[in-house]
């Protein structure tokens, strides 16, 4: 991918993982940290049920993570797989005979218009993962 195609996705992904450990991923880090504290002073109980306690109070931020790096692993795919159909037209428009200019610029626009269309979708995956991030139990 060019590399002002390829900043430009980096720049926005970023922004939206930025945006969601500061509403909602940190939010879910202090209440584990409170958690697996509370479990620390719970005098009464064994070695085997603090260390249970404490893996209770990861789990939320663990699952929040996991959607996190889910929903960022398909919508890398779906670009990788965009840009490899924009190889594949080069490809042919090449073997067909065209001139290199030519195939940078078809290139140059299959994966302009790939990179559009991908940033274009991070504002409603951003505000699905807000849903799902929002519903997960604490």
């Amino acid at each position: 991918m060019a590399e002002a195609h390829q900043t430009r996705v980096q720049a926005a992904v970023e922004e939206m993982v930025q945006s969601l450990e500061k509403e909602h991923i940190r939010k879910m880090q202090g209440r584990m940290f409170k958690c697996s504290a509370d479990c620390c002073e719970r005098s009464t109980d064994s070695m085997s049920q603090v260390h249970q306690c404490i893996e209770r109070c990861h789990t939320p931020l663990a699952q929040a993570q996991g959607l996190v790096t889910s929903e960022l692993e398909k919508f890398q795919d779906r670009l990788t797989r965009c840009t490899m159909h924009c190889n594949d037209k080069a490809k042919d428009l090449f073997d067909s005979g065209a001139k290199e200019p030519a195939v940078r610029s078809l290139m140059e626009r299959c994966v302009g218009s790939c990179v559009d269309d991908h940033v274009s979708l991070i504002p409603s995956m951003t505000r699905r993962l807000k849903e799902n991030l929002d519903s997960i139990q604490q």
